[in-house]
């Protein structure tokens, strides 16, 4: 019997190899090892499921992880984990995780100009005595700010309007400058493509339900909550908090990974070519090697990815699927041979001129994540695609020493990483999938299925969603068994 795959009567698949069959039985099958498909594997273990996760690479966790460089423990970019108070990621460690890691407070965020560090407005009275920019630009941007979030909290659909359109005319460019930074670090695009409600969400100005992820819903509950948050436009002191791990991002990965049951079963290494499907039901996948077959499917990986894996996709979500905006970010690390003043301070840094970054001192949040006395700090930028990564490289370390000038001297170890940090940019003609997919019991989790907040507690939104979505469907119990 040569090579090759037969199905029986119930239409499970079997794998025959060297004429030994080959055939392994889960009940859900997790396609990626990145945060959001160790979080559904944790959940769905803890629920009693005898669960299989594939990851391609040999690491786990995708953007949350850490790793050493020359002596130096680098994140996966910087990160700030939001929702610490009564969020998504807050509901996972609370019910989920066996142990919990230590948050540190996150800080305060700064703006980096020639002439030192300048507080991010807390408050609307704040903002009106932002010197940073014309007085005149501030009035007009407050009085859009208030604006925006009445209508949004009386139920105005905000999600297609584009920041550039509802900006008051006649801004000056420095005022421009500023906006089009926020905007960057919160889409991924300019104001053109961001939306105004991804500027009132994800800066909280407004707060977004934890249950429901559609906006617009349980909107009367929420009105006398989103008018009291005139908050920012980058978040700072805000209500739900913010921390960063002590230890780095991984002992976050480490939490999730020591609390799996002992009825998550996961390969690292392993390559998903095919989702298999029979009649439009998901009954298992392939990898170049092996077959495996279960009752439900999760996509974690990039939900753009999933025509290629499966057949039976109607051709209208394939469409949809293409309209994915991804964008890529460019961080550059480096390790500094001592402290420098210029770094003295617990939080982030934006620099808002001509190319605009945000920055971490990660090193002060722990000892261990620089050598003693030295000083580790992340400069992530939103890539031009259009330019070679060598580039943009260069044109980042530009930036960065006309920034803070005399860092150059200090500079001991660079390190550059180039990720996706949203598999789905949230942009006015962007894509979001939903958490279930055409295919009965296909479901994709991910930060490409939801639309809510940003990194760990994006991906900790589509998690709970799609757990809540398996149980309306019937495939999973309210109750926790495990």
């Amino acid at each position: 019997m040569s090579d090759g795959y037969n199905r029986n009567r119930e239409g499970i698949l079997f794998q025959y190899v060297d004429k030994v069959l080959v055939m392994s039985r889960y009940d859900i099958i997790i396609v990626g090892g990145g945060i959001s498909g160790l979080f559904s594997a944790l959940i769905l273990g803890k629920h009693g499921k005898k669960v299989l996760l594939l990851e391609e690479r040999e690491f786990l966790g995708g953007n949350c992880n850490s790793y050493m460089v020359d002596g130096f423990q680098v994140d996966t970019g910087p990160h700030a984990v939001t929702g610490l108070v009564n969020g998504p990621t807050r509901r996972i460690i609370d019910e989920y995780l066996d142990y919990t890691p230590i948050f540190l407070d996150y800080g305060t965020y700064h703006l980096r100009t020639p002439d030192g560090l300048v507080n991010v407005p807390a408050n609307i009275t704040e903002f009106v005595g932002f010197d940073l920019i014309p007085r005149r630009d501030r009035l007009a941007l407050s009085q859009a700010i208030t604006k925006a979030i009445t209508l949004s909290a009386f139920g105005i659909d905000t999600t297609s309007q584009s920041v550039h359109d509802f900006l008051p005319k006649n801004l000056s460019t420095h005022t421009l400058e500023f906006v089009n930074a926020v905007c960057h670090f919160l889409s991924g695009r300019d104001m053109k493509k961001t939306s105004v409600h991804r500027v009132l969400a994800g800066s909280n100005f407004m707060s977004e339900p934890l249950d429901d992820k559609k906006n617009g819903s349980k909107l009367t509950e929420h009105v006398t909550d989103r008018i009291s948050k005139l908050s920012r436009l980058a978040t700072n002191k805000v209500s739900e908090s913010q921390g960063y791990p002590r230890g780095g991002l991984k002992t976050l990965l480490n939490a999730v990974l020591y609390s799996m049951p002992p009825n998550v079963e996961i390969q690292t290494n392993h390559k998903v070519k095919r989702i298999t499907t029979l009649d439009g039901r998901a009954i298992g996948v392939e990898t170049d090697e092996e077959s495996f077959e279960s009752s439900i499917v999760v996509h974690s990986g990039f939900a753009k990815e999933l025509p290629e894996m499966v057949n039976e996709l109607p051709a209208g979500y394939v469409s949809d699927l293409r309209r994915i905006d991804q964008t890529k970010s460019l961080t550059v690390w480096l390790g500094l041979k001592e402290e420098i003043p210029e770094f003295n301070y617990i939080g982030s840094e934006i620099w808002f001129r001509e190319q605009p970054y945000w920055a971490m001192p990660i090193s002060n949040y722990t000892p261990g994540l620089a050598p003693r006395g030295k000083q580790l700090i992340g400069f992530t930028f939103v890539m031009n695609e259009k330019r070679t990564l060598k580039t943009e490289k260069n044109k980042a370390m530009d930036t960065i020493t006309r920034a803070i000038p005399r860092i150059e001297q200090f500079i001991e170890m660079e390190h550059c990483q180039t990720t996706i940090p949203e598999k789905a940019a949230v942009t006015i003609d962007g894509y979001i999938a939903e958490n279930r997919t055409p295919i009965k019991n296909l479901y994709i989790v991910g930060t490409d299925a939801d639309r809510r907040s940003m990194g760990i507690t994006r991906a900790a939104y589509s998690t709970l969603h799609m757990i809540q979505e398996m149980k309306n469907d019937g495939n999973l119990k309210e109750e926790r068994i495990v």
